[in-house]
């Protein structure tokens, strides 16, 4: 009786698709609104046949979807700590400093080169510094230490500067013979706050620098190397220590929107124009960082495209299913005059449609657990180091890429896997089809 019913359905179909035929004045071609309107039906009539496909492409989607913003929030995050809170997203310097650093090598004009890029849009903040190394006392115990001279109130604009300090303060606004320390530097020196850190160094003009500072504060940037070496002082006061007057280093600038870093770059260069002057993007401050990242997310590439296949390979496996499972369904089709042609077109329709509406809810799904990433993120089993950064939770990103990516994906594997099947049924020959159960 179920046969019985169901062949009735199929020359059902079939006539639909003469009746309209007869009214296309004897071309005797099946309109395609006629092919989706028997697709939607076929889908809808076997509705546990079409949620296991579509389960499969869903979750295919979803996961595809994951992992791609995963990767992007995990590099987003770590691109944003290492720019945002070290060397910001564009540096500029005299020409050749980035190559060979050099205390002589100075910016001479700081407020009119900073006030010009100020007013270049999509920037966000800047904010001088002057760098120097000398030698650090706490007490009897001396190491090695790096000046790192900082404007305060720009430098904790633009870089967070005191959430740094985790213990004691941060600098004060004006000079004041005040140091902030790296916690391994403190570590090493036996150093406190309120201790007093003695700094010998050499100044611009080739005399002998040395001065006392009161340490207010231990920082930690979250690079232990940084952390074993960095002295902060207020800038006017290394300015003075190494006798470079109004001179500075470098100019960190902070723009709204890192994926413009590049055309602010160029941007700078052009306000700027000035020869002796050397404007450069993060990617290029830090090129071994950049680097190594970039190799990474070639390695990360590898996983995807897996995942990629993966998915793939689970659409067609139910695709090929879905039309197995219906060799009798086609034979009698072809028995009663169906062309090939509207068989192959019927599958790749029914294919189609389900990847659309698969694409949708995974979308909907994709997005929402990205989102939820986002925010609350996904805490590693133990804390890791990358680029001298320490990471503790893994966030994903919600972005266009981890949409678009899985629903070309589908929709172009469900397709392409849906030409076989099709073919398939349109070669079926129903005597034979016809016998299987």
């Amino acid at each position: 009786m179920q046969l019985s019913i169901r062949t009735s359905t199929i020359k059902s179909s079939h006539a639909e698709i003469f009746r309209e035929e007869d009214r296309l004045d004897g071309t005797r071609r099946v309109p395609t609104t006629m092919i989706l309107k028997i697709a939607f039906r076929n889908i809808f009539r076997q509705k546990r046949r079409t949620i296991l496909t579509a389960l499969a492409m869903i979750v295919g989607f979803t996961l595809l979807s994951l992992t791609i913003g995963l990767s992007d929030g995990a590099y987003g995050n770590i691109i944003a700590m290492f720019t945002r809170n070290r060397i910001g997203h564009i540096q500029v310097h005299r020409d050749g400093y980035l190559d060979k650093p050099s205390l002589y090598k100075t910016i001479d004009n700081t407020s009119a080169v900073g006030e010009t890029i100020q007013r270049i849009v999509g920037v966000e903040a800047w904010t001088p510094r002057v760098y120097g190394a000398g030698l650090g006392s706490v007490g009897e115990k001396s190491t090695g230490v790096q000046i790192i001279g900082v404007d305060v109130a720009r430098e904790t604009a633009a870089t967070r500067f005191d959430q740094k300090v985790v213990e004691g303060r941060t600098l004060s606004e004006t000079p004041s013979h005040e140091a902030v320390i790296g916690k391994g530097l403190a570590k090493i020196v036996s150093a406190t706050v309120d201790s007093e850190i003695v700094i010998v160094s050499q100044g611009a003009d080739g005399s002998i620098a040395n001065d006392v500072y009161k340490i207010v504060g231990i920082a930690e940037s979250g690079d232990d190397l940084t952390d074993r070496v960095a002295c902060y002082l207020h800038i006017e006061d290394a300015q003075e220590l190494l006798v470079l007057a109004e001179r500075v280093h470098e100019i960190v600038v902070i723009v709204s929107n890192i994926n413009r870093v590049n055309k602010i770059t160029g941007a700078i260069e052009t306000q700027l124009n000035d020869p002796t002057l050397d404007v450069a993007p993060w990617q290029v401050v830090a090129k071994s960082f950049y680097r190594a990242m970039r190799t990474d997310q070639q390695g990360d590439m590898i996983g995807r495209l897996v995942i990629m296949l993966i998915v793939a390979m689970g659409v067609l496996n139910t695709v090929l299913m879905s039309v197995l499972e219906r060799t009798r369904e086609y034979g009698v089709l072809k028995a009663v005059g169906t062309k090939p042609v509207q068989i192959f077109w019927l599958v790749v329709c029914e294919v189609v449609i389900i990847a659309l509406g698969s694409i949708c809810v995974g979308a909907l799904l994709g997005a929402l657990i990205n989102y939820l990433f986002s925010i609350y993120g996904f805490p590693y089993p133990e804390e890791i180091t990358y680029g001298g950064m320490k990471l503790k939770t893994l966030y994903a990103e919600v972005n266009v890429r981890c949409l678009v990516t899985p629903a070309i994906i589908v929709m172009l594997s469900a397709t392409i896997f849906s030409l076989f099947p099709a073919i398939k049924a349109a070669r079926i020959m129903p005597a034979k089809a016809m016998r299987t159960h």
